[in-house]
């Protein structure tokens, strides 16, 4: 088999980390959504989370000062909305009424929760010292939500430069995991 070479530019559409989120924020009364796909599990016990939000993004600036924030969890039905809030900026938008989506009253943090979604993870910062260098922050869960009626969620995975990919088909294997 005989392989191409790759442009470099290119590789974040290889290792695509786990499924899309909605990180919602909020700040003196304003909430924000912004899309995301770079983040991964540093932890499980208790659930740590580094993620990676551009310093040109809005969010950045309201998860600086306020240190929390809700990942929400779409599933597919939600696609057009999750790209929507993706391809606008919340700084002079309220991307909830925008897209049709509703806030719902977190339990432990100020920003809110993403109804719709079928998982949320209320979060706290427990480490921003990376967010100058490489705009990464380390995320503690504090407290979690899943509708118990979504069975298998259909997650989105972003491809790079539009292209998504829907978690599907499901297997399960012998593991010492439990």
């Amino acid at each position: 088999m005989e392989k191409k070479p790759l442009p470099l530019p290119q590789v974040y559409r290889l290792i695509e980390p786990g499924p899309v989120v909605m990180v919602s924020s909020s700040r003196q009364q304003q909430t924000n959504i912004m899309t995301m796909s770079w983040h991964m599990m540093v932890e499980f016990e208790p659930p740590i989370l580094a993620c990676i939000i551009s310093a040109n993004n809005y969010t950045f600036g309201i998860l600086q000062e306020t240190g929390e924030c809700v990942i929400n969890i779409p599933t597919a039905e939600l696609a057009e909305k999750v790209v929507g809030c993706g391809n606008t900026s919340g700084e002079h938008l309220d991307k909830f009424k925008a897209f049709g989506l509703t806030p719902a009253s977190a339990a432990s943090v100020s920003a809110p929760l993403i109804a719709e979604c079928h998982a949320n993870l209320e979060c706290r910062a427990l480490d921003s010292h990376m967010s100058a260098q490489y705009n990464m922050f380390i995320l503690e869960v504090v407290k979690a939500w899943i509708d118990p009626n979504v069975k298998h969620a259909r997650t989105l995975h972003h491809l790079g430069e539009g292209e998504f990919m829907i978690a599907g088909e499901t297997i399960r294997l012998p593991s010492a995991m439990k």
